[in-house]
């Protein structure tokens, strides 16, 4: 049995206070943004709660589904670092970034030079996406969604090259009989979200899945747990998105929350079980609920 706690979408805070000139254009909404509500919605302590209660279950990979940023900053990405590095090394700890990592174009740069071990493929000296990394039977598949876009704008995009270096890949991972598991930011499904936040080239990354498969997808974004199922090569695949784990505001199934899932590896027939860990309405960490990765 193979143990994996699923986190995303952290949104570290507080930012460090910017400079003028790195406000401008998109960064300036965020920052307003995230003053008017985004400095309360998510919670440091809550944060380091629920960590905690990970390292108690003691899992065997960490995979971490973006937006550990918030507007981007260059300043923000030694935080993000050594949130990581608190988290576990980059052997134990799969990161692939979200919309909020690229704010801007700006942001790439800062965010590869300081977060490249754990969103790199084994072995590799820099980071380039797809990346894969092997452990124990199962294939971790990080893909990057995120990309800079407009004021009010929070899509991603994975495109064609991406896409092809994919499918190619999965395909080998298929031959060689491992449980792959898929990671990126944004739910990979035409109707994952809404216009404006989606994934664009959602219905190509469907294609793909069909003719090559995977035996579950992760994704993070909407800050909810949601369980749904596209078509693929050897049957129904998961998709599977996961709370904020740093939100308090909100309905229960918004409040900060992570995935534990067990799995035991068997290419296409591996099994698949799984719980949401979070915050209670009482306030305590605690199990939340259970994941039927029954297709319907």
């Amino acid at each position: 049995m193979y143990l994996i706690a699923h986190l995303s979408d952290p949104h570290i805070g507080p930012i460090p206070q910017p400079r003028l000139r790195e406000l401008v254009g998109k960064r300036m909404t965020g920052y307003v943004n995230w003053r008017r509500g985004r400095k309360v919605a998510h919670d440091m302590t809550v944060l380091e709660r629920l960590i905690e209660d990970v390292r108690a279950h003691r899992p065997d990979h960490i995979a971490f589904t973006g937006d550990i940023a918030n507007i981007g900053l260059a300043s923000e990405f030694p935080i993000a670092r050594a949130f990581l590095e608190r988290l576990g090394a980059p052997d134990f700890v799969s990161f692939v970034p979200g919309n909020h990592d690229a704010y801007v174009r700006g942001s790439l740069k800062p965010l590869a030079n300081a977060l490249w071990p754990w969103m790199a493929s084994d072995g590799a000296s820099s980071s380039a996406f797809p990346y894969l990394r092997r452990r124990d039977g199962i294939a971790f598949v990080g893909l990057s969604s995120a990309l800079p876009t407009m004021p009010f704008v929070a899509s991603g995009t994975l495109g064609k090259p991406q896409l092809a270096a994919f499918e190619a890949m999965m395909n080998e991972l298929d031959r060689e009989g491992l449980c792959r598991v898929v990671m990126l930011h944004h739910p990979p499904l035409r109707s994952g979200t809404a216009v404006g936040r989606s994934l664009t080239d959602a219905g190509a990354f469907e294609k793909v899945i069909a003719r090559v498969g995977a035996e579950l997808v992760l994704h993070g974004h909407n800050h909810r747990t949601s369980l749904t199922h596209i078509p693929g090569k050897h049957g129904p695949v998961p998709i599977l998105g996961v709370p904020s784990c740093s939100a308090i505001k909100g309905t229960w199934t918004h409040r900060a929350g992570y995935h534990l899932l067990s799995i035991e590896p068997d290419g296409a027939r591996s099994r698949i079980t799984g719980v949401t860990r979070g915050l209670t309405r009482e306030g305590a960490i605690a199990e939340i609920g259970s994941l039927d990765f029954t297709p319907v």
